[in-house]
């Protein structure tokens, strides 16, 4: 008996530890946070909100059968090979300021306008649930090095604190890339305890705006949740990104599901030269907080963007839907919708200047 209640003891001390020091869940909430929080029209005083009432339909009796399948039903799920990347080009990237960008998979951005450099949601790791039993691994390999050859960075933008966006190993690397961080209101503490200088980080709420090297950003809303742990659920923002300058305005919609914010953002904002719009990791069960890729294509309509390029996808298997469904949903309703779409290769360097160019490169991988 006395036997059985120490190994009961030592698992629920590993469990307290490992939820408390273990450094992926970044830090808790303090009380000089909460007072900041009780001035955004987004916090009820307990959480963040969304625009419009937003419900996952997911019951308790459903997540076994949810876990199972996540873990262990993933035919189709993934590329059966690693997707290469191409390696960045250093001297086509700086031979001239035009706009341009770098998708990298999933929600991973490298752009450039007015000659500098701004990299989103920087999640190059290889595993987008690093405190689950099971890795969910990326379809490409060895993306953390991505970090060394990529040039100086004059900002970095977070949209949500979530594994799929802001990741631990991710940004441990890329602390001497740059001295500016533009982050969701109350992510800031998390890369605090990751070493990043607190003078170095700029929150921002809904509709907040800043000028930054010529380039008028404002943070903008979507319809989604945040949390890395099991009491930070809506304990801080998540949105996406506008980039105004006087020649090229880019939208980042963000994670989320289709609602008024779109058309809000659009009439506000737009028109878009390019917007960048999710599309990927979706399930009827978490409609509210991640469209459907012919959603992607209206509500990019909505936002008034002259080009779409889908992201979210080509990354990880969060969802339990076919890799390659995102994509051949999104480009047969762009074309129904008689909708310019751009559909790079993961590394390649577009300009934005040029007709986009929609490329079926997924076509080649199984």
């Amino acid at each position: 008996m006395l036997i059985a209640l120490i190994v009961v003891a030592i698992l629920f001390l590993s469990i307290w530890l490992f939820l408390n020091f273990n450094p992926q869940f970044g830090e808790k909430l303090s009380k000089d946070e909460l007072d900041r929080f009780s001035k955004s029209p987004q916090w009820n005083g307990k959480i963040f909100e969304n625009q419009i009432e937003t419900n996952m339909d997911l019951s308790l009796k459903q997540i076994p059968g949810l876990l199972r399948k996540q873990f262990f039903d993933r035919k189709g799920r993934a590329p059966e090979q690693p997707i290469p990347i191409i390696p960045f080009d250093a001297a086509e990237w700086d031979k001239d300021q035009k706009p341009k960008f770098v998708w990298y998979g999933h929600s991973v951005l490298l752009l450039k306008l007015n000659g500098k450099n701004l990299l989103i949601d920087p999640m190059l790791g290889g595993n987008a649930a690093p405190v689950a039993p099971f890795a969910v691994k990326r379809f490409s390999e060895n993306t953390l090095d991505i970090i060394d050859t990529l040039p100086h960075l004059d900002a970095i933008l977070i949209t949500h604190d979530h594994y799929d966006h802001l990741d631990y190993a991710s940004i441990k690397k890329l602390r001497s890339k740059t001295t500016t961080w533009f982050v969701a209101l109350g992510v800031k503490r998390h890369l605090v305890k990751w070493k990043i200088p607190s003078e170095q980080i700029q929150e921002f709420d809904w509709w907040d705006q800043t000028m930054f090297e010529d380039i008028d950003i404002t943070f903008t809303p979507s319809r989604h949740f945040s949390g890395r742990g099991l009491t930070d659920r809506a304990k801080s923002l998540w949105g996406g990104w506008v980039f105004k300058t006087p020649d090229f305005n880019v939208y980042w919609s963000g994670d989320g599901g289709e609602g008024p914010h779109f058309k809000e953002v659009g009439e506000k904002l737009g028109p878009f030269d390019w917007a960048f719009m999710e599309d990927g990791q979706y399930n009827e069960l978490w409609h509210a907080i991640h469209m459907y890729p012919e959603e992607a294509v209206v509500e990019g309509i909505h936002a008034q963007a002259k080009v779409l390029t889908p992201v979210h996808w080509a990354g990880f298997p969060l969802a339990l839907h076919h890799w390659k469904d995102p994509i051949e949903r999104i480009v047969l309703e762009a074309k129904k919708r008689e909708q310019s779409i751009s559909t790079p290769r993961i590394g390649e360097i577009v300009n934005m200047t040029e007709p986009p160019a929609s490329k079926s490169w997924w076509e080649e991988h199984n």
